[in-house]
Protein backbone atom coordinates (compact mmCIF):
# COMPACT_ATOMS: atom_id res chain seq x y z
CA UNK A 1 0.00 0.00 0.00
CA UNK A 2 2.75 2.43 1.03
CA UNK A 3 4.50 1.64 -2.44
CA UNK A 4 1.53 2.40 -4.47
CA UNK A 5 1.11 5.99 -2.34
CA UNK A 6 4.61 6.86 -2.73
CA UNK A 7 4.03 6.04 -6.91
CA UNK A 8 1.16 8.04 -6.94
CA UNK A 9 2.51 11.57 -5.21
CA UNK A 10 6.65 11.15 -5.71
CA UNK A 11 6.84 8.51 -8.52
CA UNK A 12 4.04 9.74 -11.44
CA UNK A 13 5.18 13.39 -11.64
CA UNK A 14 8.80 12.04 -12.30
CA UNK A 15 8.43 9.15 -14.92
CA UNK A 16 6.72 11.70 -17.11
CA UNK A 17 9.66 14.12 -16.84
CA UNK A 18 11.92 12.01 -19.01
CA UNK A 19 15.44 13.65 -19.37
CA UNK A 20 14.77 17.65 -17.88
CA UNK A 21 12.13 18.79 -15.35
CA UNK A 22 8.88 19.95 -16.33
CA UNK A 23 5.85 22.39 -15.07
CA UNK A 24 4.31 21.09 -12.33
CA UNK A 25 6.67 18.49 -11.42
CA UNK A 26 6.51 17.23 -7.81
CA UNK A 27 9.28 14.72 -7.78
CA UNK A 28 12.65 13.60 -8.70
CA UNK A 29 13.69 13.18 -12.61
CA UNK A 30 13.81 9.99 -13.95
CA UNK A 31 17.20 7.74 -12.71
CA UNK A 32 19.63 7.44 -15.43
CA UNK A 33 22.55 6.05 -12.91
CA UNK A 34 22.91 3.80 -9.93
CA UNK A 35 23.56 7.14 -7.89
CA UNK A 36 20.61 8.30 -8.32
CA UNK A 37 18.96 5.27 -8.20
CA UNK A 38 20.21 4.59 -4.69
CA UNK A 39 19.13 8.40 -3.60
CA UNK A 40 15.65 7.36 -5.26
CA UNK A 41 15.12 4.48 -2.83
CA UNK A 42 16.34 6.06 -0.12
CA UNK A 43 14.07 9.44 -0.32
CA UNK A 44 10.85 6.86 -1.24
CA UNK A 45 11.42 3.86 1.15
CA UNK A 46 13.31 5.52 4.11
CA UNK A 47 12.56 9.25 4.44
CA UNK A 48 9.13 9.22 2.84
CA UNK A 49 7.72 6.85 5.19
CA UNK A 50 9.70 8.17 8.23
CA UNK A 51 8.68 11.55 7.48
CA UNK A 52 4.65 10.39 6.96
CA UNK A 53 4.96 8.05 10.43
CA UNK A 54 6.14 11.34 12.60
CA UNK A 55 3.72 13.82 10.91
CA UNK A 56 0.66 11.36 11.59
CA UNK A 57 1.98 10.48 15.04
CA UNK A 58 2.19 14.45 16.15
CA UNK A 59 -1.01 15.47 14.36
CA UNK A 60 -2.59 12.45 16.34
CA UNK A 61 -0.88 13.87 19.92
CA UNK A 62 -2.07 17.58 18.66
CA UNK A 63 -5.80 16.58 18.14
CA UNK A 64 -5.60 14.17 21.32
CA UNK A 65 -4.35 16.97 23.18
CA UNK A 66 -7.18 19.52 22.07
CA UNK A 67 -10.02 16.90 23.04
CA UNK A 68 -8.50 15.36 26.19
CA UNK A 69 -7.22 18.46 27.90
CA UNK A 70 -9.88 21.22 26.70
CA UNK A 71 -11.35 23.51 29.16
CA UNK A 72 -14.47 22.21 29.70
CA UNK A 73 -13.56 18.89 30.57
CA UNK A 74 -10.62 19.96 32.87
CA UNK A 75 -12.42 22.71 35.54
CA UNK A 76 -8.95 22.43 37.01
CA UNK A 77 -6.20 22.79 35.05
CA UNK A 78 -3.43 20.12 35.83
CA UNK A 79 0.16 21.35 37.76
CA UNK A 80 2.32 18.70 36.40
CA UNK A 81 5.28 20.10 35.75
CA UNK A 82 7.50 17.03 34.14
CA UNK A 83 7.28 13.42 33.47
CA UNK A 84 10.97 12.10 33.41
CA UNK A 85 9.59 9.20 31.62
CA UNK A 86 8.58 10.59 28.62
CA UNK A 87 11.39 12.90 29.06
CA UNK A 88 13.51 9.87 28.33
CA UNK A 89 11.54 8.62 25.55
CA UNK A 90 11.46 11.94 23.37
CA UNK A 91 15.10 11.31 23.65
CA UNK A 92 16.00 7.95 22.86
CA UNK A 93 13.62 7.70 20.04
CA UNK A 94 14.43 10.73 17.80
CA UNK A 95 18.01 9.55 18.41
CA UNK A 96 17.49 6.02 17.27
CA UNK A 97 15.81 6.96 14.24
CA UNK A 98 18.65 9.37 13.22
CA UNK A 99 20.71 6.47 13.69
CA UNK A 100 18.48 4.08 11.29
CA UNK A 101 18.59 7.01 8.92
CA UNK A 102 22.19 7.16 9.10
CA UNK A 103 23.36 4.05 8.05
CA UNK A 104 21.95 3.67 4.41
CA UNK A 105 22.58 7.61 4.13
CA UNK A 106 26.49 7.25 4.67
CA UNK A 107 26.45 4.12 1.99
CA UNK A 108 25.21 6.59 -0.23
CA UNK A 109 27.38 9.18 0.60
CA UNK A 110 30.68 6.90 0.28
CA UNK A 111 29.69 5.64 -3.15
CA UNK A 112 29.17 8.71 -4.36
CA UNK A 113 32.52 9.91 -2.92
CA UNK A 114 35.13 7.08 -4.23
CA UNK A 115 35.81 7.49 -7.71
CA UNK A 116 36.19 4.21 -9.40
CA UNK A 117 38.72 4.39 -11.94
CA UNK A 118 37.61 6.57 -14.75
CA UNK A 119 36.70 5.65 -18.76
CA UNK A 120 36.47 9.42 -19.18
CA UNK A 121 37.16 12.43 -17.99
CA UNK A 122 35.85 15.44 -18.29
CA UNK A 123 36.75 19.10 -17.05
CA UNK A 124 33.93 22.05 -16.07
CA UNK A 125 35.47 25.26 -15.74
CA UNK A 126 32.11 27.68 -14.82
CA UNK A 127 32.30 31.39 -16.36
CA UNK A 128 30.34 34.26 -15.94
CA UNK A 129 27.73 33.16 -17.21
CA UNK A 130 28.83 30.16 -19.31
CA UNK A 131 30.63 26.50 -18.74
CA UNK A 132 33.74 25.64 -20.15
CA UNK A 133 34.74 22.12 -20.87
CA UNK A 134 38.10 19.86 -21.75
CA UNK A 135 38.53 16.00 -22.56
CA UNK A 136 42.41 16.36 -20.94
CA UNK A 137 43.24 12.88 -22.61
CA UNK A 138 41.47 13.68 -25.90
CA UNK A 139 42.95 17.30 -26.28
CA UNK A 140 39.57 18.69 -26.56
CA UNK A 141 38.28 22.06 -25.22
CA UNK A 142 35.56 23.96 -26.21
CA UNK A 143 32.87 26.46 -24.69
CA UNK A 144 29.32 26.07 -23.60
CA UNK A 145 26.49 28.87 -23.74
CA UNK A 146 22.74 28.82 -23.76
CA UNK A 147 21.06 29.02 -26.31
CA UNK A 148 18.57 32.28 -27.07
CA UNK A 149 14.65 31.69 -27.49
CA UNK A 150 14.90 32.87 -30.72
CA UNK A 151 17.28 30.79 -31.63
CA UNK A 152 15.80 27.37 -30.70
CA UNK A 153 14.63 24.73 -32.96
CA UNK A 154 11.66 22.43 -32.52
CA UNK A 155 11.86 20.66 -29.77
CA UNK A 156 14.86 22.27 -27.89
CA UNK A 157 13.74 22.98 -24.31
CA UNK A 158 13.88 26.50 -23.37
CA UNK A 159 16.52 27.98 -21.09
CA UNK A 160 18.42 24.40 -21.17
CA UNK A 161 19.60 24.15 -24.41
CA UNK A 162 23.48 24.79 -25.49
CA UNK A 163 25.64 25.54 -28.52
CA UNK A 164 28.23 22.85 -27.74
CA UNK A 165 26.96 19.09 -25.75
CA UNK A 166 28.65 17.37 -23.80
CA UNK A 167 29.10 13.72 -25.26
CA UNK A 168 29.62 10.25 -22.92
CA UNK A 169 29.36 6.96 -23.88
CA UNK A 170 26.73 4.93 -21.77
CA UNK A 171 27.56 2.50 -19.49
CA UNK A 172 31.11 3.85 -19.17
CA UNK A 173 32.76 5.53 -15.66
CA UNK A 174 32.77 9.14 -16.40
CA UNK A 175 34.50 11.90 -13.67
CA UNK A 176 34.14 15.29 -13.73
CA UNK A 177 37.00 17.87 -12.01
CA UNK A 178 34.91 20.94 -11.29
CA UNK A 179 36.37 24.19 -11.15
CA UNK A 180 35.32 27.98 -11.39
CA UNK A 181 37.76 30.78 -13.39
CA UNK A 182 35.49 33.99 -11.02
CA UNK A 183 32.67 33.47 -8.68
CA UNK A 184 31.25 30.31 -7.08
CA UNK A 185 29.24 27.77 -9.13
CA UNK A 186 27.72 24.66 -9.21
CA UNK A 187 27.51 21.33 -11.83
CA UNK A 188 24.45 19.24 -11.21
CA UNK A 189 22.68 16.77 -13.18
CA UNK A 190 19.70 15.96 -11.15
CA UNK A 191 19.38 12.44 -13.33
CA UNK A 192 22.60 11.66 -12.21
CA UNK A 193 22.51 12.32 -8.79
CA UNK A 194 25.45 15.34 -9.44
CA UNK A 195 26.17 18.12 -7.92
CA UNK A 196 29.54 19.72 -7.42
CA UNK A 197 30.23 23.15 -6.40
CA UNK A 198 32.72 24.70 -8.63
CA UNK A 199 35.21 26.59 -6.80
CA UNK A 200 37.65 29.38 -7.89
CA UNK A 201 41.08 27.91 -7.03
CA UNK A 202 40.21 24.22 -6.10
CA UNK A 203 39.12 21.52 -8.30
CA UNK A 204 36.10 19.19 -7.02
CA UNK A 205 35.73 15.94 -8.23
CA UNK A 206 32.62 13.73 -9.01
CA UNK A 207 31.66 11.04 -11.43
CA UNK A 208 28.57 9.15 -12.88
CA UNK A 209 27.64 5.85 -15.42
CA UNK A 210 24.92 6.43 -17.08
CA UNK A 211 22.60 3.11 -17.69
CA UNK A 212 20.55 4.42 -20.78
CA UNK A 213 21.09 7.04 -23.95
CA UNK A 214 19.46 9.97 -24.46
CA UNK A 215 20.06 13.92 -23.59
CA UNK A 216 20.10 14.88 -20.10
CA UNK A 217 19.92 18.34 -18.82
CA UNK A 218 21.17 20.24 -15.52
CA UNK A 219 21.55 23.99 -14.44
CA UNK A 220 23.95 26.09 -12.44
CA UNK A 221 22.99 25.65 -8.54
CA UNK A 222 24.73 28.08 -7.26
CA UNK A 223 23.51 32.30 -7.00
CA UNK A 224 26.43 32.90 -8.78
CA UNK A 225 25.35 36.66 -10.32
CA UNK A 226 22.92 38.25 -12.71
CA UNK A 227 22.79 35.72 -15.12
CA UNK A 228 22.44 32.91 -13.08
CA UNK A 229 19.65 31.54 -14.66
CA UNK A 230 21.52 30.78 -17.99
CA UNK A 231 24.10 28.56 -17.52
CA UNK A 232 22.14 25.27 -18.44
CA UNK A 233 23.98 21.58 -18.77
CA UNK A 234 23.21 19.42 -21.88
CA UNK A 235 24.58 15.78 -21.44
CA UNK A 236 24.26 13.56 -24.44
CA UNK A 237 25.06 10.07 -23.55
CA UNK A 238 25.90 8.12 -26.81
CA UNK A 239 26.24 4.26 -27.55
CA UNK A 240 30.74 3.57 -27.98
CA UNK A 241 30.12 3.78 -31.66
CA UNK A 242 28.36 7.07 -31.70
CA UNK A 243 30.98 8.28 -28.78
CA UNK A 244 33.80 7.38 -31.15
CA UNK A 245 32.34 9.32 -34.30
CA UNK A 246 31.91 12.32 -31.74
CA UNK A 247 35.44 12.30 -30.81
CA UNK A 248 36.50 11.81 -34.25
CA UNK A 249 34.79 15.34 -35.34
CA UNK A 250 35.55 17.22 -31.85
CA UNK A 251 39.54 16.31 -32.10
CA UNK A 252 39.17 18.57 -35.56
CA UNK A 253 36.56 20.92 -34.63
CA UNK A 254 37.99 21.72 -30.82
CA UNK A 255 41.42 21.00 -31.08
CA UNK A 256 43.18 22.29 -28.12
CA UNK A 257 46.84 22.71 -29.61
CA UNK A 258 45.12 24.86 -32.37
CA UNK A 259 42.90 27.15 -30.17
CA UNK A 260 46.22 27.63 -27.75
CA UNK A 261 48.39 28.68 -31.60
CA UNK A 262 45.54 31.08 -32.12
CA UNK A 263 45.92 32.43 -28.88
CA UNK A 264 49.80 33.20 -29.51
CA UNK A 265 49.26 34.70 -32.68
CA UNK A 266 46.94 37.22 -31.04
CA UNK A 267 49.22 38.26 -28.59
CA UNK A 268 52.25 38.52 -30.75
CA UNK A 269 49.59 40.45 -33.23
CA UNK A 270 48.88 43.15 -29.77
CA UNK A 271 52.55 43.07 -29.14
CA UNK A 272 53.87 44.20 -32.75
CA UNK A 273 50.52 47.07 -32.62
Amino acid sequence: MLKKIATILFLLPSSVSANELKDWQLGFQKSASQGMSDIVWFHDYMLLPIITAITAFVLFLLLYTCVRYRASRNKVASTTSHNTFIEVLWTLIPCLILIVMAVPSFKVLYSQDTIPKADVTIKAVGYQWYWGYEYPDENIIFDSYMVDEKDLKEGQPRLLTVDNEIYVPVNKVVKVMITANDVLHAWALPSFGVKRDAVPGRINETWFKADRTGTFYGQCSELCGIKHAFMPITVNVVTEDEYKKWLEKAKVEFAKEDIEKNLKIVKKVKEIK
